[in-house]
C-alpha cells in the first residue's frame, strides 16, 4: 500500500472527536467539581449538624432506656457540655465533639419514662458560625429529628 493510504485514513481521523473522547472528558470534568465541591464544604456547619445529629440520637437512646427502665431520665445542657439526669453517667457522653457548641433555647429536655412526652426542642449553634443553628426537636411522638 503507498504512504497517500495512510495519509487519508489519518485525515479522516483527525477531524472530530469521537464519542468515547467526548465522554472521558466529560467525567473527569465531573469528577474535578466534585472533588472542589468536597473541598470547600463549611467546615462549621458541617461540625454544627454532625453534633446536631448526634444529640438526636443520644436522645432518642435515652428516651429508650427511660421507657425500658421506668426511671425519669432528664437531658440537661451544662457550660462545658450536657448530662443525662437519671441514667448512670459513666456510660454516657457528656462533652460535644467539636469545640465551640453551645445550646440556644431550652436548657434542659424531658425524655421518659412515659412513651409520650411533651414536644421538646434543643437549639444549638457553633462559635465560628454565630447564625447558623441547628434544631434538634420531637412532637413527643416522633423520634428526635434535626432541622
Amino acid at each position: 500500500m503507498s504512504a497517500g493510504f495512510f495519509r487519508v485514513c489519518t485525515q479522516n481521523h483527525s477531524q472530530g472527536v469521537t464519542l468515547l473522547e467526548l465522554m472521558v472528558v466529560v467525567t473527569i470534568m465531573a469528577l474535578a467539581t466534585a472533588g472542589v465541591s468536597f473541598a470547600l464544604r463549611d467546615a462549621p456547619n458541617a461540625q454544627l449538624e454532625r453534633e446536631a445529629d448526634r444529640l438526636a440520637a443520644l436522645l432518642e437512646a435515652a428516651r429508650a432506656a427511660s421507657s425500658a427502665s421506668g426511671v425519669p431520665v432528664r437531658w440537661v445542657a451544662t457550660p462545658a457540655g450536657f448530662r443525662f439526669d437519671g441514667l448512670p453517667s459513666q456510660t454516657w457522653p457528656e462533652n460535644w465533639l467539636a469545640a465551640g457548641i453551645s445550646v440556644q433555647s431550652a436548657q434542659s429536655v424531658l425524655l421518659g419514662p412515659e412513651p409520650i412526652i411533651g414536644a421538646q426542642v434543643v437549639v444549638l449553634s457553633i462559635s465560628e458560625a454565630p447564625d447558623r443553628r441547628a434544631t434538634v426537636s420531637s412532637d413527643g411522638l416522633r423520634p428526635f429529628t434535626v432541622r
